[in-house]
């Protein structure tokens, strides 16, 4: 019959770990042992990040000979080894693991579990431990052991998002994502109290983190809550939902567009206005300044033509008396000083010395020689009265004037 030792590991164990005490044998214990083999405490191990881990291993010999031991990682794209001990000094590769990585025990007790302090998401892999004795029997593939790291990284802090327009009788969707977790998180809803309420399927989606509010109301105004968790741990954000009974985004759109639309239309009527007064003066420039073509030359005052006589019957009380004045030599009368009589004759000035005596008309009934009146003679550059009327003008009446230049 065996003995055993029972050997308790310090530190903590991640999660799903066989906890120790484990039992090993000892190689002294009988004849049972007397064959070299590895054996594995557990096939799977589960690190939290930042947590250490226990890989372990021990083994079995009937030689007293120092061990060869290597511990590798098998890791795309090749394996690489992690440390190993050969004639009782270890020696730890330069890798990752270099600061983190050691034996838990002392070499002599044969148990070679591995520590890596400060698991990293990237420590997960694959470990493989090999031992070898000189002058040992080995069995094949019994010098061997595998161990399998997975290091869990918890949720990092989840973000939550509105998607939608919380108005009353809108629908919207709260969607909650983590960047970082190992394992994927899965994700829970729930409002918070006074009004605790939980969701579930269809309504929430716990791989994708959305949970889908229909036909909102004001009731349903309040904080929500979303949990990201793995084995790892969780973490958890929240969104304040506000129901609105009005879009508080369309009335401010409503009331620029308003706006704008007010004054699009003043400046449109403005516009007209000014177009409207700016065309009236325009024309009313052009009418003063415009020769119409249709318009009706005045015509040139007309009199009906008279006899000769009626002209002279009615201009027979305009006199013309051209007086001599005094002082600074007198002025011989005036050719045209005339006198029109009632009877239409004419009565020119005295007669010349040296002129010819007017002809005498013959004798009337009496033996008294009568003058034949003569047809008035026109003054030098003058028409006579007759040609005057039929150019159509009008006779003026000239007062006289006495010798001492006073109107008579």
């Amino acid at each position: 019959m065996g003995v055993f030792l029972t050997v308790r590991f310090c530190g903590e164990v991640a999660p799903g770990v066989e906890s120790f005490p484990h039992f090993f044998p000892l190689p002294w214990a009988g004849v049972s042992l007397a064959v070299l083999e590895v054996h594995v405490g557990t096939s799977l191990v589960l690190s939290v990040e930042g947590q250490p881990a226990v890989l372990p291993v021990w083994y079995s010999s009937q030689s007293q000979q120092e061990p060869y031991i290597t511990w590798m990682l098998n890791k795309k794209p090749a394996p690489f080894q992690i440390l190993s001990v050969m004639s009782g000094v270890v020696k730890v590769e330069e890798t990752d693991l270099k600061s983190r990585v050691g034996f838990l025990y002392p070499i002599e007790t044969r148990n070679i579990s591995l520590l890596i302090n400060a698991t990293r998401e990237q420590d997960s892999g694959q470990y493989m431990c090999t031992v070898n004795v000189v002058d040992d029997t080995i069995r094949k593939h019994k010098n061997v052991g595998l161990i399998n790291l997975t290091v869990l990284v918890p949720p990092a802090t989840p973000t939550c998002q509105l998607h939608g327009n919380a108005v009353v009788g809108a629908n919207v969707t709260l969607s909650c994502s983590s960047k970082k977790g190992k394992p994927s998180p899965m994700y829970q809803w729930q409002r918070e109290p006074p009004t605790l309420q939980v969701f579930f399927p269809p309504a929430q989606d716990r791989a994708k983190g959305t949970l889908k509010l229909t036909n909102l109301s004001l009731e349903m105004s309040g904080v929500y809550v979303c949990r990201a968790e793995n084995q790892a741990g969780s973490e958890n954000c929240s969104i304040v939902l506000e129901v609105q009974s009005t879009s508080t985004k369309a009335v401010i759109a409503g009331a620029v567009l308003g706006s704008l639309g007010a004054l699009a239309t003043i400046i449109f009527f403005a516009q007209k206005f000014v177009g409207y007064r700016r065309k009236k003066r325009d024309s009313q420039e052009e009418g003063a300044n415009e020769i119409k073509e249709d318009a009706v030359a005045p015509k040139t005052p007309s009199w009906p033509r008279r006899p000769a006589s009626d002209t002279l019957s009615k201009t027979s009380t305009l006199s013309s008396i051209a007086g001599t004045r005094h002082g600074y030599g007198a002025r011989a009368p005036s050719d045209t000083a005339s006198i029109l009589t009632s009877t239409g004759s004419y009565r020119g000035p005295p007669p010349r010395a040296g002129a010819r005596p007017p002809s005498l008309s013959p004798p009337a009934a009496n033996g008294t020689p009568r003058r034949r009146p003569e047809p008035p003679a026109a003054a030098a550059g003058t028409l006579p009265p007759s040609s005057l009327a039929r150019a159509g003008a009008v006779p003026v009446m000239v007062p006289a004037q006495s010798r001492a230049g006073s109107l008579v």
